[in-house]
């Protein structure tokens, strides 16, 4: 599903060079669950991004769903973000003049989706993930863990074939963490390739595979 060849990414401040990744190879078969541990500043977010083809390396080569991402335009690029992931962030990004499931329907506007089905997948989704009596209240009406949790069923609602997660627990407590995870361990049964960054270690516990990085490196 994934495989990174050679990627490094080098970041350019002023004078200064940063080097974010150096030389990753990586190969994340289809169907896959990989957590991405590591400390700050260790190229976590960038290789994540990489993949999602929002970050465009300095070398290598990058294939997604047999798919060269390098070269490709940023028009070629959005639309293949738009086909093959489902994103899932800290902070949540709901549009909050929105209710619960007028936000789950966005992506399927804009893939195409009319609204009855929309609505109707919407429903279904927010149902599957504990907030059916919820869908009608709009984001500064929910808690933290059931915002993200909206965003989780945001980020399936296109039936995408890898879900990326930056640091998705990070705004959580405990149990609205493990709610989070219980619902990326459904997603993940379902067939779909999964991507979490984190800096929490008791995440791995869900995952078919732990990436340690540092300094650009896959140490581990």
């Amino acid at each position: 599903m994934i495989d990174l060849k050679g990627v490094s990414k080098i970041y350019r401040r002023g004078t200064r060079e940063v080097k974010a990744l150096d030389g990753v190879d990586l190969h994340i078969d289809r169907g896959g669950y990989v957590v991405i541990e590591g400390p700050s500043g260790s190229g976590k977010t960038t290789l994540l991004f990489t993949v999602a083809g929002l970050v465009r390396p300095t070398a290598g080569s990058v294939v997604v769903d047999e798919v060269e991402l390098v070269g490709r335009t940023p028009a070629e690029l959005a639309e293949l973000r738009k086909e093959k992931f489902g994103f899932v962030f800290q902070m949540f990004h709901l549009i909050p003049y929105l209710t619960a499931l007028e936000n789950v329907c966005v992506p399927m506007g804009l893939a195409g989706v009319r609204p009855k089905e929309a609505a109707h997948r919407a429903a279904a989704l927010l149902k599957r993930f504990g907030l059916a009596e919820r869908e009608q209240h709009h984001p500064s009406e929910l808690s933290a863990g059931e915002k993200q949790r909206v965003a989780i069923a945001r980020a399936v609602a296109n039936r995408p074939r890898i879900v990326l997660a930056d640091e998705p627990t990070g705004n959580l407590d405990r149990e609205a963490a493990l709610d989070v995870f219980t619902a990326f361990d459904e997603i993940h049964r379902d067939g779909t390739s999964i991507m979490v960054v984190t800096h929490d270690a008791s995440v791995s516990q869900w995952a078919s595979r732990l990436l340690r990085l540092e300094k650009g490196h896959v140490v581990d």
